[in-house]
């Protein structure tokens, strides 16, 4: 069967998340004075995506609400400058001055926005993503890549189950209205999206962009790609 339709994932798939979210932290320790209290950027850095794996995971988990897992985050992260008994209300006030630099570092991948254009008179394009509709939306429309899926955004609070739960991925399919061995779906996660993806029977492309080193091997019926440039002609080989 061919392939008709492409999901994308959007966090460090399309949008460079990653890059914004370190520029983010830093210019808002900076911002408060608490870069140097740690013994490099890059610790700080690695602190606060420890911790924010742990409480976005329990947010996915319905453990936590959207709110919640913030202010968490923002909790622990400043215990170990040795603020505690932070209230919701200053905990979400810091959190708020790092979303502030956050997005405004926010931008797409170079390769991003070229090759849904490519791809747009030939496929159905569409979004599944773990993360929050409306935020995902509001960024797609900031970084000027929402006109490209238009309503297929498919997310995990809006849909009630997160990725690599096979019925996002086939709700995912659904918003473009094909089948899913008609449908290629890219993401970075290699868990999450491309086994995730191919489990529920969709095309799994991995992006691996070299970020990191994952250290297992892919399975078979998992392409791999290293650029989204690469994308199109790997739909059809």
């Amino acid at each position: 069967m061919p392939i008709k339709g492409v999901l994308f994932d959007v966090d460090d798939t399309l949008f460079d998340y990653s890059a914004s979210d370190q520029a983010g932290l830093l210019t808002h320790l900076r911002a408060q004075q608490l870069v140097d209290r740690f013994p490099d950027a890059a610790t700080a850095v690695r602190l606060w995506r420890a911790i924010m794996e742990v409480h976005f995971a329990r947010y996915l988990n319905g453990e936590q609400t959207l709110t919640g897992q913030q202010r968490e985050r923002t909790r622990e992260f400043l215990s170990h400058l040795g603020y505690r008994g932070l209230s919701d209300r200053e905990a979400s006030a810091w959190f708020a001055g790092y979303e502030i630099h956050r997005n405004a570092a926010w931008a797409a991948f170079p390769d991003a926005e070229p090759v849904l254009r490519r791809l747009a008179p030939d496929y159905r394009l569409g979004v599944v993503s773990n993360a929050s509709v409306d935020h995902q939306r509001h960024k797609l429309q900031a970084i000027g890549l929402l006109q490209y899926v238009g309503d297929a955004v498919v997310c995990a609070d809006q849909h009630g189950a997160s990725k690599p739960a096979p019925s996002i991925f086939l709700a995912g399919c659904a918003s473009l209205g094909l089948a899913p061995d008609e449908v290629a779906y890219v993401g970075d996660k290699y868990s999450l999206d491309a086994e995730g993806a191919s489990d529920a029977g969709l095309h799994a492309f991995w992006l691996d962009r070299g970020f990191a080193s994952y250290g297992h091997d892919v399975r078979d019926g998992i392409r791999v790609i290293h650029s989204l440039d690469e994308l199109p002609d790997a739909l059809t080989g």
